[in-house]
């Protein structure tokens, strides 16, 4: 009996080692995978002002038809994010929500930009709770930016320069804008190739 207990708690010992090698095997695989898969950041696209260089004011029009500059300076607001949404684009109204957290997380000035008809742009403002940010509404700033495809976001300092832009569809997009700012880099996908490269 007592033979039996030894050589019970014996394997359960060997078991347990033999475990702990396996989790410690799994975690170093987690830890290559985790510098072999790219983080996910908005597309950048080429048209439009380039990362770093000034964006000029372009005169649009809220939905109460009267004129706003966008772009261009603003002084006391650091960090401002304009968001190209449409209210027939699927993929912005589910950004919508995470547009407006993560704007109030990273303390952004939110402003959304559309070109839709002014009450397919209310309702979706009463829908999704924008009231308080303000909407410029019109091709102007579109065009300006050259925003082709949506959901686009443009991320401006208080000069009016383009820090980071990008086709965006997820929170992680919209923090990839301000992270590729704090590294200095034009997009994730700039820093991942600078990164392949150093390594080749």
């Amino acid at each position: 009996m007592m033979t039996a207990l030894i050589v019970a708690q014996g394997i359960s010992w060997v078991v347990i080692a033999a475990l702990v090698v396996a989790l410690l095997a799994l975690a170093r695989q987690v830890g290559v995978l985790h510098m072999r898969v790219a983080p996910a950041g908005a597309l950048t696209t080429a048209g439009g002002p380039a990362v770093g260089a000034a964006s000029q004011a372009v005169e649009s029009r809220n939905l109460d038809g009267a004129p706003v500059l966008v772009g261009g300076a603003a002084h006391g607001t650091p960090l401002r994010l304009l968001m190209f949404v449409s209210a027939s684009c699927p993929l912005c109204k589910n950004l919508i929500p995470m547009a407006k957290s993560f704007a109030r997380d990273e303390r952004v000035a939110l402003t959304f930009v559309g070109d839709d008809t002014v009450d397919a742009q209310r309702e979706m403002i009463a829908r999704h709770g924008l009231e308080a940010y303000p909407f410029v509404n019109g091709p102007e700033v579109g065009q300006a930016f050259a925003v082709g495809k949506l959901p686009f976001a443009v991320l401006l300092d208080d000069k009016g320069v383009v820090l980071s832009k990008g086709l965006v569809n997820s929170r992680e997009h919209l923090e990839s804008l301000v992270i590729a700012h704090e590294m200095r880099v034009h997009s994730v996908q700039d820093y991942v190739a600078r990164m392949h490269g150093a390594v080749a």
